[in-house]
């Protein structure tokens, strides 16, 4: 079976893509349609604690987790 490609949006390159939605909603169908498993790898091993961190987000609190999300389609140029 083939590597499944896309045009990745952070990179603005054809790169190998995810092998499942990520997150559920429409946002997560986004993400496995344009960005690429580089670019998920490093938000979700980098990127994102920097974010949480930085902004000192609880995400239990639905207005902080719209941040986190606002923050990731925004790395991810969505």
């Amino acid at each position: 079976m083939s590597e499944r490609v896309v045009i990745c949006s952070r990179y603005g390159k054809e790169l190998p893509g995810l092998e499942s939605v990520p997150i559920e909603g429409e946002l997560g169908r986004e993400i496995f349609e344009k960005v690429s498993k580089e670019a998920w790898d490093e938000w979700n091993d980098h990127i994102m604690i920097r974010v949480i961190n930085e902004y000192r987000l609880d995400l239990i609190e639905d207005e902080q987790f719209d941040v986190l999300m606002d923050q990731m389609k925004a790395f991810f140029n969505l």
